[in-house]
């Protein structure tokens, strides 16, 4: 409890306090306070209400560059494309046999039925044996011969069954709908954007629906197999579900750690009630503006809530100090707003920035994610540089918390008395050490810039990367990829020609050569094209002589052939052809290759009357985000750098000071790019972000320890006084909550959801790494690039100063009250 000169001392210092002290904002805020916390809770209860309107979900046009030439050729085309998007493929298994039985086709035959009618199929696409589109097509002495592969007549008998089998063969399905060892096949299931009543498809529902059909219709006789995106993202979204459990650990891991700092309950829960008042505004902002999260947004709302602790705990500490030397809560929160609010709005403008940058990369999930972490950012200028201090200036800290801190200050007032720990850090404004440090950190830079040149863009394993490999998903996976011989990577390349003419031999010829070509690629398990069509059917009309296994320059016979072929291969108006590239994976070198060698073919090739397009199909779609990520890659740092090197220049009216804030976040950047080099981490729509968000969050940490060190110098302190008091003040929570954020993030380790892990992994290491640039490497540059300030000698004189001569002066803090006036002309 306080004691009445304690508490006396506070007393006189509000009543000495000036309140027209202090710039507009200050004067603004902290005199009009009940007024400022009534607008915070009407609009708490307002976006609180929101929020409970935000949607989970996701859309196969938003994970698309939509501007890219290829995208562009796909969806020009869309219509006469259609499955070559987003589409499932449902392998269905029979455990015990082949798929000539009456008991496994009846089971297929109901479950495409059923399939059929979920909301958002394109019906008029779907694919299986029992659909009428799947045909089969036979040469007999009587010329061409044809029909659905299920026979008219089939009852299940085994005459039937044995002219299902005979279809099948001449279906050329195998290796497509049935598989190899024919114990499975395809039910392929094309996805539109909408549902028939217009709404969006809800990936989630559908999947759900997927899983509830498996569960009816898997036994011990049959197997369900359920790939493609929309199944991958309804997987992620289940997943993700989980991550209401990683959010709440990571509040407790913090709050836990910021109690056990602070000793102070109140001030502890009131930094956490900030934050998490800031998440409930952005996610009650959401909605409002059209927005929706998604499984890649879906984890900003705890980097808001992680850079709303950062910064509250830097409020917080100072006004604890305060305190401790005698202010009363209300002078210390002004004092600490004065103090801390230019650094504070810096670091989050950065952090702003930093997002902001993702509006130009033009995928929209990402920008997406932009709009909502920008989003988060600017209410945390209301609610941890506005909100926080008002509300300590009302309940304040404990007092044994505010003696506590007063205690450890005092125990520091000397050189000998400094806890180890500040001795240890103090040695990096030091000629040896800072040398040591800085060399240290070059040679860092460059061995992570060399490993990080094998930094890969795209995915760099089968399956979905997303997701953990003993997923039921990626299961799911290996199994299409073992029965049919090829993963369900699909590249399609579009042949455009004059309508009429799609079967014109020059052009086949064309396709016929670039079919050929493909086939000899690395990661190319097969094609399928009308050039290879006709080659087949004029075998099969030869008696199957493969001597003519050749493309015949006979148009009456080409056109014969065409006639009769399926739809897929080309349009309706015979003025589109579809070369279809079956891959046995879709990582990144198989995309690279195939996509630069059918340039280099389409540039060679390319007329006015055929034009050789990029890209359908999963796999074409992903080489084009591919393209877009590695160009934006390199782009958006360069815009996070720069702004934030202006908003630091800014700040500290320094080019030396900026210097020495932003070369640690380059340190930490390339480091980073080591690192997913290492992991196996590529570069792709779910990583891409990191590195932009790891230097807007990176900047706070340099910025806080930067801002006071330059105000301690400029009062005349040496860099070792100023360094030290500036740790004192806000660098050991800088420390704090480096370390206690890297904690919260390493458990999503855990994870089923792979990418979340991965996001884990990467956000820990650059939390502790960019602290560790700020409190090691921050001083170390600021030795050779900071030069002394002059400072008043005993009989007022000024002396020059310089980093070895000068004698560090550790004021000790006085209790007694000072006016805030003089506090602030100390201060600031």
């Amino acid at each position: 409890m306080k004691s009445r000169h304690s508490s006396d001392v506070d007393n006189a210092s509000l009543a000495g306090f000036d309140t027209r002290s202090g710039n507009l904002l200050e004067r603004l805020l902290f005199n009009h306070r009940p007024w400022v916390l009534l607008l915070c809770l009407l609009a708490t209860l307002f976006l609180g209400m929101q929020a409970t309107r935000i949607e989970l979900n996701a859309s196969f046009e938003k994970m698309i560059p939509t501007g890219h030439p290829y995208i562009v050729n796909y969806l020009d085309n869309q219509k006469e494309l259609s499955g070559l998007g987003n589409a499932l493929r449902i392998a269905v298994a029979n455990r015990h046999g082949d798929i000539y039985d009456a008991d496994y086709l009846a089971t297929l035959q109901t479950l495409s039925d059923k399939i059929y009618l979920l909301p958002g199929v394109d019906r008029a696409f779907m694919k299986s044996l029992w659909t009428p589109a799947t045909r089969w097509v036979s040469v007999t002495e009587d010329g061409l011969d044809g029909g659905p592969v299920i026979p008219d007549a089939y009852d299940g008998s085994p005459a039937t069954l044995a002219e299902l089998r005979r279809n099948v063969q001449l279906s050329n399905e195998i290796g497509q709908l049935v598989a190899f060892d024919q114990r499975s096949s395809i039910i392929y299931v094309p996805l539109l954007a909408r549902t028939s009543d217009g709404q969006p498809l809800d990936y989630a529902a559908l999947s759900a629906d997927l899983e509830a059909l498996r569960a009816q219709y898997q036994s011990d006789a049959i197997d369900i197999h359920i790939t493609g995106f929309a199944k991958k993202i309804g997987d992620l979204i289940e997943g993700l579900e989980q991550i209401l459990l990683f959010f709440a650990g990571a509040i407790l891991i913090t709050a836990g750690v910021l109690y056990a700092y602070t000793r102070c309950l109140r001030s502890t829960l009131l930094v956490v009630l900030c934050s998490l008042v800031a998440v409930l505004w952005q996610l009650g902002l959401l909605p409002l503006l059209g927005y929706q999260l998604d499984p890649y947004s879906v984890l900003v709302p705890f980097l808001v809530f992680a850079i709303g602790m950062s910064h509250g705990a830097q409020k917080m500490n100072g006004i604890m100090q305060d305190i401790g030397r005698g202010m009363h809560r209300v002078v210390a929160a002004r004092n600490t707003f004065r103090r801390l609010f230019v650094a504070g709005l810096t670091a989050l403008l950065s952090d702003a920035v930093g997002f902001a940058v993702l509006m130009f990369i033009d995928i929209p999930v990402i920008q997406d994610l932009a709009v909502a972490a920008s989003i988060g950012v600017a209410v945390l200028i209301i609610t941890n540089l506005i909100l926080l201090p008002i509300l300590l200036s009302y309940l304040g800290v404990s007092p044994a918390a505010a003696q506590r801190s007063l205690r450890e200050e005092q125990a520091d007032s000397g050189p000998a008395q400094r806890h180890r720990l500040w001795r240890l850090l103090d040695l990096f404004t030091q000629k040896r050490w800072a040398s040591v440090c800085v060399i240290l950190a070059a040679c860092m830079a460059v061995a992570g810039y060399l490993v990080s040149m094998n930094l890969k863009i795209g995915d760099l394993d089968a399956g979905a990367p997303e997701l953990r490999a003993d997923s039921r998903y990626n299961l799911d996976d290996a199994f299409m990829n073992r029965a049919f011989g090829a993963s369900s990577d699909l590249f399609a390349v579009m042949v455009r020609t004059p309508a009429g003419e799609c079967a014109r031999y020059d052009i086949l010829r064309k396709v016929d050569a670039l079919d050929w070509q493909l086939r000899t690629l690395p990661g190319v398990d097969s094609t399928n094209s009308l050039a290879l069509l006709n080659r087949r059917m004029l075998v099969g009309l030869s008696e199957g002589s493969p001597k003519w296994y050749e493309l015949q320059n006979n148009q009456a016979m080409l056109n014969m052939i065409t006639a009769s072929a399926p739809r897929g291969l080309y349009n309706e108006s015979c003025s589109l052809l579809t070369l279809y590239v079956y891959l046995t994976d879709h990582k990144a070198e198989t995309l690279t290759g195939l996509v630069e060698h059918v340039e280099r073919f389409a540039a060679a090739n390319n007329t006015a009357d055929v034009q050789f397009m990029l890209a359908a199909g999963n796999a074409g779609i992903e080489a084009a985000t591919n393209i877009v990520v590695k160009q934006a890659n390199r782009e958006m740092l360069f815009w996070v750098y720069g702004a934030v090197i202006l908003l630091c220049l800014i700040t500290f009216r320094s080019w030396r000071a900026t210097l020495c804030a932003i070369v640690p976040l380059v340190l930490t950047s390339i480091l980073c790019e080591a690192l997913m080099v290492w992991l196996g981490i590529g570069v792709k729509v779910a990583t891409l972000p990191v590195i932009a968000l790891g230097v807007g969050i990176g900047i706070d940490y340099a910025l806080y320890v930067m801002s006071m060190l330059l105000v301690y110098q400029r009062q005349g302190a040496s860099l070792s006084e100023a360094y030290y008091r500036a740790l004192v003040s806000t660098g050991k929570v800088v420390m704090l909550t480096g370390v206690t954020l890297a904690i919260g993030v390493i458990t999503w380790l855990f994870s089923p959801i792979k990418f979340q892990a991965d996001m884990g992994v990467l956000l820990a290491f650059m939390f502790v790494w960019n602290m560790v640039g700020a409190l090691l490497l921050l001083p170390a540059l600021a030795y050779f690039l900071l030069p002394a300030q002059p400072r008043a000698d005993a009989a007022g004189e000024p002396q020059p100063g310089s980093h070895e001569e000068a004698t560090p002066v550790h004021p000790k803090p006085q209790v007694q009250q000072r006016s805030a006036r003089a506090h602030a002309l100390t201060s600031d």
